[in-house]
C-alpha cells in the first residue's frame, strides 16, 4: 500500500483549490450505532482510531458552547422536546412538539416567542481547538433554516405556509438565518482564515423530484443561503452544500449563488446519475459522497462496494474534483465489512 505524502488538511485543500492531491480524500458519515459496530469489528476503542486505521480524512468540527438562559422541562433553546424512536438495532431522536404550530401572525409571534441569539454561546475555545488539529480540515458554522422551520411548525403546516402564510414564513426563516449568520460570524472570527468549510444546507429533493417548487425555493430559501455563502467566501472558506435527493434542477441555481461542494450525490434518485452531473457541472463544483447508502453499502457485498467505489472514482474523480464518502450516514443495518471495503477500495483506486 502506498504511503500518504499529504495530511488530510492538505489533501482536502488541494481538491477544493483544483490542485492535484496525492490521493482522493475520504470522508466518513455514519450513525452512532454504525460507528460502534465498526469499532467492534476493527477492535478499536474510538472513531479517531478508526479514521487513522482506514486513513479517513475526517474534518474537525468546531462550534460554540451554549451558555444562554437555563433550559427547562426537557426543552432545547428552540423549545423543542425530543423523543427516541427505535428502528431495530438503533434509534433516532425525533422532534415531539412544534412550538410555533399555532401562531398565525408576526405580531403574535413577536409577543410570545424568543428566537435564539449568538449571545447565548461561548466561542472562546475555538482558536485553541483549531490549533490543536493542524493536520485536519476544519469545518464550522453554517445554516439549514428550513429544517428548523419544519420542526417549529410541523411538516404539514410548513408546506402549507408557502401558500397560506408566506409573510409569516419569511419572517421566521429570516430570524432563523439571523442566528445562523451571527453564530457563523463569531466562529469564523475566532480563527481567521483557518475555518475551511462552512455547511450551508437545505434538503431540496425527494427520491423522484424536488420537495418544493423551484419558484418557492428561489423566493424563500436561496436568498438566505446566498448570505451564508457570501460570508463564507469573505472569510476565505469553501461552501459545503448538503441537499438530499433528486435536486438536479436546482444545481445551477446553487452554483450561481456560490456553492463549492455538493453533497451527498444520491445517484439512485431521478436525474442524479453521476455521468451527467460530472459532464454538466464537473468544472464548477466539487462532488462529495456518492457511494450508495440505500442499497450497496447496507445490502451489497464487499466486492460490489469496491466496484462502486472504483466506478465513482473513475467518473467523478476524473481530472479531480471528488471527495469519496457514503451518500449520507452509514446505517447499523449494513455489515461492517462493506464499510471497510469502501475505504480500502478508496486507497487502492484513488491515487494520482
Amino acid at each position: 500500500m502506498k504511503k500518504d505524502t499529504m495530511t488530510g488538511r492538505e489533501r482536502w485543500l488541494a481538491v477544493l483549490k483544483r490542485q492535484k492531491p496525492d490521493r482522493i480524500p475520504m470522508d466518513y458519515w455514519g450513525t452512532k450505532e454504525a460507528g460502534e459496530k465498526l469499532m467492534k469489528h476493527l477492535r478499536l476503542p474510538d472513531m479517531d482510531s478508526v479514521f487513522k486505521k482506514l486513513r479517513i480524512d475526517k474534518p474537525f468540527w468546531v462550534s460554540g458552547k451554549y451558555n444562554g438562559p437555563e433550559l427547562k422541562d426537557g426543552l432545547d433553546m428552540y423549545g423543542f422536546k425530543f423523543r427516541r424512536v427505535a428502528y431495530g438495532n438503533g434509534s433516532y431522536e425525533e422532534v415531539a412538539n412544534h412550538p410555533l404550530a399555532e401562531f398565525t401572525s408576526i405580531e403574535e409571534l413577536r409577543k410570545n416567542y424568543v428566537f435564539p441569539t449568538a449571545d447565548w454561546f461561548d466561542y472562546s475555545h475555538i482558536k485553541a481547538e483549531v490549533e490543536a488539529h493542524p493536520d485536519r480540515i476544519v469545518q464550522g458554522g453554517g445554516s439549514e433554516p428550513m429544517l428548523t422551520y419544519k420542526y417549529l411548525r410541523g411538516d404539514e403546516q410548513a408546506f402549507m405556509d408557502f401558500i397560506e402564510n408566506p409573510e409569516l414564513m419569511q419572517y421566521i426563516l429570516d430570524r432563523l438565518m439571523e442566528f445562523s449568520y451571527q453564530n457563523t460570524s463569531r466562529i469564523l472570527e475566532q480563527a481567521p482564515g483557518k475555518i475551511n468549510i462552512t455547511y450551508v444546507a437545505e434538503d431540496l429533493g425527494s427520491q423522484d423530484d424536488l420537495l418544493y417548487s423551484p419558484a418557492h425555493i428561489r423566493q424563500f430559501l436561496l436568498p438566505n443561503m446566498k448570505k451564508m455563502m457570501d460570508l463564507t467566501h469573505q472569510n476565505g472558506g469553501f461552501v459545503f452544500t448538503h441537499t438530499d435527493g433528486a435536486s438536479r434542477k436546482m444545481i445551477p441555481d446553487l452554483i450561481d449563488i456560490g456553492m463549492d461542494v455538493l453533497n451527498p450525490i444520491q445517484w439512485n434518485c431521478k436525474g442524479m446519475e453521476i455521468e451527467g452531473l460530472k459532464k454538466d457541472f464537473g468544472d464548477k463544483i466539487i462532488f462529495h459522497g456518492a457511494v450508495d447508502n440505500q442499497h450497496c453499502i447496507p445490502f451489497g457485498t464487499p466486492e460490489e462496494v469496491r466496484k462502486e467505489v472504483k466506478n465513482n472514482i473513475e467518473i467523478l474523480g476524473k481530472n479531480g474534483g471528488y471527495i469519496l464518502a457514503p451518500c449520507h450516514n452509514i446505517q447499523v443495518v449494513g455489515p461492517s465489512e462493506n464499510v471497510v471495503a469502501l475505504y480500502e477500495a478508496g486507497l487502492e483506486y484513488g491515487w494520482n
